[in-house]
Parts: structure tokens; C-alpha cells; sequence
């Protein structure tokens, strides 16, 4: 064999003993040499043996119901002309034949609840996921709105509103800037940025470099929250034009420049 089964139930249905012809033979000359195969083949030997106990009685699908009949037929039709051939059998043997009959189909049925409950399962499981990947941009947002409130009811809080420089895009931009929280926020709006360009907010320390607030787009500025080192005195606050995706020092022009007061 070449590659893994290409049909999952085929490990369900040699474990049961009903799969034949090629594929039986595919599944035994495969298994010894493959190690995710042989677990596989293991887990379905496994849930034959508990969900005959514990899965809810299911109807299959058209397309199973056809396939097992076809197989239950041609093994009532083999088993007529072998007893054709042969003398009466005890009654023992026809009623575990009957039995046979009986707990086979049975137990595909089972294989099939299975395969439905463990497709419900990953399917919770994803939706799971995105409830909680919701969950989690939600309780951002919240703390979000819950840091700009604090910044804007502290009487820390300084306002610093950044004036557009000569020559340079137009733009209103406001800075709330606390020192003792290590907290901006900043909105307003400032003219799109030239192409493979962007703008930059920048704090300016009265001691040491100007220290990146964000890249800013153009157009109107959505209020945003920025953590930056606390107790930093502020000199100013600049926006400048940077290459794309912005750049750990100022390289480009002022475009806005706000003095802390």
C-alpha cells in the first residue's frame, strides 16, 4: 500500500470483521508498518467494544444503508449456498449465525453515531474557539474604554494640542497625557499620508530620545489608548512622517508638534 486509508470507517469496519477484498488486504499489508495507522486501527478496536453500551440508536444515511444491506445480502445469499451444500447444522450454530446477523449491523450503526458525535464535537470545539476569541477582544476593549476613562477623570491628566507646522499635511490632533500612569490617548484627524508613508506620534522626553506613541492613519483618529513609561516628564508631543509601518527613531519632518505646558 502506498498511503493511509483514504476512508476513516475502513479501520471501524475491519475492526468489526466486515471488510473485505482489497481494502482488507490494503489495511493488513499497511498497518504493521505504519505507527499512526496501527493507533488508529487500536482506538477503533476500542470504541467497538464501549459504544455498543453507551451510543443512542441513529438512523444511517441513505448511502451507508445501501452499502451494509449490499454486504448483509451477499452473506445471507453465501451462507444459503453453503448450507445448500452441506447437511443441517446443529441449532446452536444457526442461532449464532442469527446472532451475527443481528449484533453486525448493530454495531455499524454505533461506528456511524460515532463518527456524528465526534463531527458535532470538533464543530463545538470551533465554535468555542471564535466565542472565545470574541471573548477575548471584547475584554480588550473593555479595559481599553476602562483606561481611558481613568485617564480622563485624573486630575493628572494634561491636554496637548499638536499645530500643524509650515509647509506640512493639515491635521487637529490632541494628546491626554498622564506621566504617573504611563498613559496617551490620542484622536483627531490629520490629511492622508503621501503613498509608502505614515505618520508617527512621538513623546518627547525633557531628558533622553523621543519615544514612539503609534503609527497613525490618515484621516479621522479613532480615540486610542497608548501605555508608555511611567513618571516620563514630557517636553512635547510631535507627529512626524515616517516610511511605511513607522521607524524606532524620527527620521522624517514634523508634520504636528504640541508642547507639554
Amino acid at each position: 500500500m502506498n498511503g493511509h486509508p483514504t476512508r476513516p470507517e475502513d479501520f471501524d469496519l475491519y475492526a468489526l470483521g466486515v471488510l473485505e477484498g482489497e481494502e482488507k488486504a490494503a489495511i493488513e499489508s499497511h498497518v504493521p508498518t505504519c505507527a499512526e495507522c496501527a493507533t488508529r486501527l487500536a482506538e477503533a478496536r476500542g470504541r467497538i467494544g464501549l459504544l455498543a453500551f453507551s451510543a443512542p440508536r441513529v438512523e444511517p444515511s441513505p448511502t451507508v444503508r445501501e452499502r451494509l444491506m449490499r454486504q448483509i445480502h451477499a452473506s445471507v445469499e453465501g451462507a444459503e449456498a453453503q448450507r445448500a451444500q452441506r447437511e443441517p447444522e446443529r441449532a446452536g450454530g444457526f442461532f449464532g449465525r442469527w446472532w451475527a446477523a443481528v449484533l453486525v449491523p448493530a454495531c455499524i450503526l454505533l461506528l456511524f453515531v460515532a463518527a456524528r458525535l465526534r463531527n458535532e464535537n470538533e464543530r463545538l470545539s470551533r465554535e468555542l474557539a471564535q466565542e472565545q476569541a470574541t471573548l477575548q477582544q471584547q475584554q480588550k476593549q473593555l479595559d481599553e474604554a476602562l483606561h481611558a476613562q481613568a485617564l480622563l477623570e485624573s486630575k493628572d491628566t494634561v491636554s496637548v494640542a499638536l499645530a500643524q507646522q509650515p509647509g506640512m499635511p493639515k491635521g487637529d490632533v490632541r494628546v491626554m497625557y498622564n506621566s504617573k500612569m504611563g498613559m496617551a490617548m490620542c484622536d483627531g484627524w490629520v490629511e492622508p499620508a503621501p503613498a509608502n508613508k505614515s505618520y508617527q506620534l512621538w513623546l518627547v522626553p525633557k531628558d533622553g530620545k523621543p519615544i514612539s506613541a503609534g503609527v497613525i492613519d490618515g484621516g479621522p483618529i479613532n480615540p486610542w489608548t497608548v501605555k508608555l513609561p511611567q513618571g516620563m516628564a514630557a517636553k512635547a508631543f510631535a507627529v512626524t512622517l515616517e516610511p511605511a509601518g513607522g521607524m524606532p527613531q524620527p527620521t522624517g519632518p514634523m508634520v504636528l508638534v504640541g508642547p507639554v505646558t
